[in-house]
């Protein structure tokens, strides 16, 4: 049943959280895609917490998920890297406003404990440097990570990035890194909407997640972009506005 309070709920509405270090603006090429493959259903990008201009909130990923949530309504959510990781919190957090899903270079979590504890020392390490050499000379680092490799100038957004500040990227690693997410591993059946995961063809370790996603989940579908790394939809947008428009409406508005 539709929620009339919602108008969103009667046309459709996609929902789009964006990665680390990036802000909503970040999907505007993609947000054009969308509108011109899926005419008549709203996009709305969403600042997430610690970035753009939410750069002063914080929150752990279930307080970012009820954000998310807060801020999108009901509506397929689309999330890419953290902002996946969001979105599957919200999923599980809010079933009857999340109606599907979409992950895009995203994970459950690590499995083990020390794994964890590993990571969380390395991301505060990362926050750390952010605070001290500034937002323009780490965004030149972030970017030269072999994860990026595949984002030439224009794809990288960098001018984006710069929004944000020291203060908001610190805090948004340590409290919604990989180290600090509980693995969801074993609620991944909880999640009984249609789940759209996509990973690129070059990203072996996003590869593999996301086919261990799609594995656990009751309704997933699993899609390789041929000739992308981890971001799919900057560095291939077109195919991948294409693969989520026809996954959308097969497995969504039908």
């Amino acid at each position: 049943m539709s929620d009339l309070s919602d108008p969103s709920s009667s046309r459709g509405r996609i929902v789009l959280a964006h990665g680390f270090t990036q802000t909503a603006r970040s999907w505007s090429h993609f947000e054009r895609l969308l509108d011109h493959s899926l005419p008549g259903i709203e996009t709305l990008a969403v600042d997430m917490p610690g970035h753009g201009a939410a750069t002063e909130l914080r929150g752990d990923l279930w307080a970012s998920a009820e954000y998310l949530v807060d801020q999108g309504g009901r509506g397929t959510y689309v999330g890419y890297s953290m902002g996946g990781r969001v979105a599957l919190h919200a999923a599980l957090a809010q079933p009857g406003r999340v109606e599907a899903l979409v992950l895009i270079g995203a994970t459950a979590g690590l499995d083990s404990a020390p794994a964890r504890q590993q990571r969380r020392d390395a991301d505060e390490l990362l926050a750390a440097r952010i605070e001290l050499i500034g937002v323009s000379s780490f965004i030149d680092e972030w970017l030269a990570n072999p994860l990026f490799a595949g984002l030439g100038d224009d794809q990288a957004l960098r001018a984006d990035r710069l929004r944000n500040t020291a203060e908001g990227l610190a805090a948004s690693l340590r409290s919604t890194g990989t180290g600090t997410q509980e693995p969801l591993w074993d609620r991944l059946t909880e999640i009984d909407i249609p789940v759209l995961v996509m990973a690129g063809e070059n990203d072996e370790k996003f590869r593999a997640i996301g086919q261990r996603l799609a594995d656990g989940l009751p309704r997933s579908t699993f899609e390789i972009i041929h000739d992308a790394g981890h971001s799919v939809h900057l560095e291939q947008p077109t195919i991948t506005a294409q693969v989520l428009s026809d996954w959308y409406l097969d497995s969504v508005r039908n």
